[in-house]
């Protein structure tokens, strides 16, 4: 179904910056490649076990609101604006509290935010399998959302880390670049982007594999590289990068 374009925060043309100490955790590489495959994971999850709908982004989701409109049925159409409404409220909240939590000097925004995704895995888990998929809907669609919105660059390259259609313009780009300048560093650029897709492929392999024998406790299994990410971003906010959360990340 059709994916959204992520917002260009940075610049496109721009290699791919280098890792060092300056570079803030939550800037990283591996922890946008770790939430990349949650994100497949989480897809392929509400699409198979909760109604068919996608939860990463929106596009698909406007489209079959549409369709359900020009087609006169008002119900289906309704049933749509549930995961659009709550893909609202996410981009919503994670704009407004990442000041206020900043101000309070005890972690960063991002590292909340990861621990909230983890409750609210932990809670989807031990929802029966008779309970409305609604609430499995809002609830993916709302961490998917201050998901995309709180982790927008790592170095210079605007990526998202729930949808995929961004990448694969991105390397399409820098792969046309590299060819035609001979410009290693957008073949790296190209590479991140690949790297990124195939992370996602992963997670939607995995969860859809695992949905058939555990069901809708398959969705605890991102727990294991969530709490992989909240573990270093919080020892970084304790330790080396206590006194930097007056610095935002990168794209905000």
């Amino acid at each position: 179904m059709g994916q959204e374009s992520l917002r260009q925060d940075g610049w496109e043309g721009a290699p791919p910056a280098p890792e060092g100490p300056s570079t803030l955790e939550c800037e990283r590489s591996w922890i946008y490649l770790t939430l990349m495959c949650v994100g497949g994971y989480f897809g392929a999850f509400t699409y198979v076990l909760r109604g068919g709908v996608f939860c990463n982004a929106q596009t698909g989701n406007i489209l079959l609101f549409g369709m359900a409109l020009g087609e006169g049925a008002w119900s289906r159409a309704a049933y749509y604006l549930i995961p659009m409404s709550a893909y609202f409220l996410g981009a919503v909240v994670s704009e407004a509290l990442p000041g206020p939590i900043r101000r309070r000097g005890l972690i960063r925004w991002d590292t909340l935010l990861v621990l909230v995704e983890m409750v609210v895995v932990a809670l989807l888990g031990l929802l029966p399998e008779s309970a409305p998929y609604q609430i499995s809907q809002v609830a993916v669609n709302f961490i998917c959302s201050m998901q995309y919105n709180t982790f927008r660059q790592a170095g210079n390259i605007p990526m998202a880390t729930t949808f995929c259609t961004n990448h694969v313009r991105q390397a399409g780009v820098a792969a046309v670049k590299a060819a035609l300048d001979g410009d290693a560093a957008q073949g790296r650029r190209m590479l991140a982007h690949f790297s990124m897709l195939a992370a996602f492929v992963v997670g939607a392999a995995v969860s859809t594999v695992l949905c058939g024998p555990l069901q809708g406790r398959a969705i605890w299994v991102a727990l294991i590289p969530l709490t992989v990410v909240f573990v270093r971003l919080l020892r970084a906010d304790l330790t080396k990068e206590r006194g930097t959360f007056d610095r935002a990340p990168k794209g905000h």
